[in-house]
């Protein structure tokens, strides 16, 4: 899969996010990128930031944006198919957005996303 298909199938996962949960980010960068970091090579995705749950009055709207990182080389690395890419990056989206809202890894098993 060309890194331009990677990149629409993380747009698809994005868009497929229900409007009224979708409503509710903001301020987040969605970064595709070829390879996961050198400490953790086979990380699909990462989320960097402040959850909403842990915002409190510190926290400024003029603050940098979070960050989504869906790393294209290890998702292609555990995929055979190209349906098996676009249903691992729906899944990976869906678990770094889940970040986003403050559910961490021990719920997102509990939900089936882990």
């Amino acid at each position: 899969m060309t890194r331009a298909e990677f990149e629409d199938a993380v747009r698809d996962a994005l868009d497929a996010i229900p409007r009224d949960l979708a409503a509710q980010i903001e301020n987040v960068v969605v970064l595709v990128e070829d390879d996961a970091p050198a400490d953790d090579p086979e990380l699909l995705g990462l989320y960097e930031g402040t959850p909403l749950t842990e915002r409190g009055t510190w926290w400024a709207a003029g603050a940098l944006p979070d960050r989504i990182t869906i790393y294209r080389n290890p998702t292609l690395a555990i995929c055979d198919t190209r349906e098996d890419v676009v249903e691992e990056v729906v899944v990976t989206v869906v678990h770094e957005v889940a970040h986003y809202f403050g559910i961490d890894d021990a719920r997102l098993h509990d939900l089936g996303w882990a």
